[in-house]
């Protein structure tokens, strides 16, 4: 049986692309996360205009017998959230003219966290304009960085 290692979630990750592609959904990630509990190998999907429940469900049906053999204690398959971190050019391209926030692992200016209007992208270094000033952040400074969510905007929704 694999181990939990590389070589174990890079099969995984090729086995569960495969399907998500297959199903209409686009695989964002597929991580071994320990937890207290036990060995959990998460994969979060996508799809235009967002996975549903039954997505997941239908999705982790499909999956789960194809990758009995790895060495996991839980398997979830849920949504990257509309909040998810910006990692990717991907990722890059879907927040690209929209507010950010950017959280670094040190300050700087006296500042850890930046918020800003998202104006660039290449090779994780990430530029956003604040007022008047642009600023770039290297992608070594950067611990996580995500479009900011308008409650307003999501309260007023129409859900129906």
């Amino acid at each position: 049986m694999p181990k939990k290692d590389a070589s174990a979630i890079g099969q995984i990750t090729v086995i569960a692309e495969k399907l998500a592609g297959q199903m209409g959904y686009e695989l964002i990630e597929a991580a071994y996360e320990k937890e207290n509990t036990g060995m959990y190998l998460r994969f979060y999907l996508d799809k235009e205009g967002g996975v549903t429940l039954d997505d997941c469900e239908a999705y982790h049906r499909a999956l789960q017998p194809m990758i009995e053999r790895f060495d996991y204690d839980f398997m979830e398959v849920c949504s990257p959230g509309v909040d998810r971190p910006i990692k990717n050019q991907r990722d890059a391209d879907r927040c690209l003219g929209q507010e950010i926030e950017v959280r670094l692992y040190k300050p700087i200016d006296g500042q850890k966290v930046y918020n800003g209007l998202f104006t660039g992208y290449r090779d994780g270094d990430i530029t956003i304009r604040c007022g008047e000033e642009e600023r770039t952040f290297l992608k070594k400074e950067i611990a996580v960085a995500r479009c900011t969510i308008d409650m307003e905007e999501v309260e007023n929704a129409d859900l129906s």
